[in-house]
């Protein structure tokens, strides 16, 4: 079974916020919040408890072939719209965010920039267990003091004898430690070259890590206010040797290669925001019809019911604009606006949202076994990851001619 060739009943379509996908988008959305209500919903709470993530979920993922939505047919994807892995996304994160980034970061920060800019062997070589689901992708580029300033980076890959030696740390990488983790792309500086300016700086080029990998750690785990069961681990290399053909893309072109990585990733990263605003959006529905108080429910109280209706406002407003960026980046138009725009906006909508969610349920809200008080936690997150909400800004602010904006 595929998430692709499933049959779903009449009354599951279409699932809100898909009235106006194509039937195909509609059937993909449905299949994945049945599997999310079904599969996913069932266990968060468990796994949550004991911040593990879930091989077995991640392998009926990839046997439904959501890790290979976006990847064409030959290297073992679906060949799909990129539309098609945040209707995904936006459904998984409705239910556990954990989840969701492990697909979003597993493709959009994983094995997308394999497939935008590695050659035709280094495709067939790692893209294929990748999109079943088989192995996990990680991105490796934040260090301790280089993250919105990747020009900081301080991890070195020397080339001598057709070989690249990597010695650096890098610092919260998603998927960058499970069991089935077997690829690790990292931003290294490889050299020098002359700038715009004249000025000498950083040459910044990708290589690709099969791992394991004589000479790379992933350190323990971190302690995480939420994404309890999302794999995240600080990652040493030294003297890790790969072949100069691990180079991915262009010697000198890590920067321009990682922007355009985090610009398309954070589309799907807002899909995943627009999911944790709707699920909250739901539990809030369900509370304010249930709770009777005062022999009455409490969403017959006009501050109730307001508060969803602005909770329903955020939700399709952060829609809209991640499905605008979507559409972008699968027509080859310019999204990097769109994409800061549906991140800024969708990560607000969640956190909002999953704080109205947990006053709705009061007391309720409040345990961990309750997936508003999950969403709560997880929340904060999302104006960090992948960019700050401040990053975001400065983006927007440069797209609209304030260059010196962004510092």
């Amino acid at each position: 079974m595929t998430a692709i060739d499933h049959q779903v009943t009449t009354s599951e379509l279409p699932v809100d916020g898909t009235e106006l996908l194509e039937p195909e988008l509609q059937r993909l959305a449905a299949e994945v919040r049945a599997f999310a209500d079904d599969v996913v919903a069932p266990a968060s709470y468990e796994y949550d408890t004991q911040r593990r993530l879930p091989i077995e979920i991640i392998r009926q993922m990839g046997a439904m072939g959501l890790f290979g939505l976006p990847l064409p047919t030959e290297y073992g994807g679906q060949g799909k719209s990129y539309l098609h892995l945040c209707v995904a996304v936006e459904q998984l994160a409705r239910v556990d965010q954990s989840i969701a980034v492990t697909l979003e970061a597993g493709l959009g920060l994983g094995a997308m920039p394999i497939y935008r800019f590695g050659t035709e062997e280094q495709r067939r070589t790692y893209l294929p267990s990748l999109a079943r689901g088989e192995g996990l992708a990680a991105f490796g580029l934040t260090e301790a003091g280089a993250g919105s300033d990747a020009g900081a980076t301080q991890t070195r890959a020397v080339l001598e004898d057709g070989w690249w030696t990597i010695d650096g740390t890098k610092q919260f990488i998603t998927n960058s430690g499970t069991p089935i983790t077997n690829v690790v792309t990292v931003t290294a500086v490889t050299g020098e070259k002359e700038g715009k300016d004249g000025r000498r700086k950083p040459e910044l080029s990708t290589i690709i890590v099969p791992v394991p990998i004589e000479g790379f750690t992933a350190l323990p785990a971190y302690d995480k206010v939420g994404w309890h069961t999302s794999d995240t681990h600080p990652l040493v290399f030294d003297g890790v040797k790969v072949p100069e053909a691990n180079l991915l893309g262009e010697r000198g072109r890590g920067f321009a290669n990682f922007l355009s990585v985090l610009d398309e990733g954070r589309v799907a990263f807002a899909a995943l925001c627009v999911g944790a605003a709707q699920g909250c959006l739901e539990q809030a529905i369900a509370r304010a019809k249930e709770r009777v108080v005062f022999d009455r429910p409490i969403g017959d109280n006009q501050h109730i019911a307001f508060t969803i209706a602005r909770m329903q406002s955020r939700v399709a407003a952060a829609r809209a604009v991640m499905h605008d960026a979507a559409r972008r980046i699968d027509a080859g138009m310019p999204f990097t606006k769109q994409a800061s725009l549906a991140k800024l906006i969708g990560s607000e909508a969640a956190m909002a949202n999953a704080a109205d969610a947990t006053q709705i349920w009061g007391g309720y809200g409040f345990m961990n076994e309750n997936v508003v008080a999950r969403h709560y936690r997880d929340a904060r997150i999302l104006t960090l990851g992948e960019g700050s909400t401040e990053v975001q800004l400065a983006i927007i602010a440069k797209q609209l001619g304030f260059e010196k904006a962004f510092g």
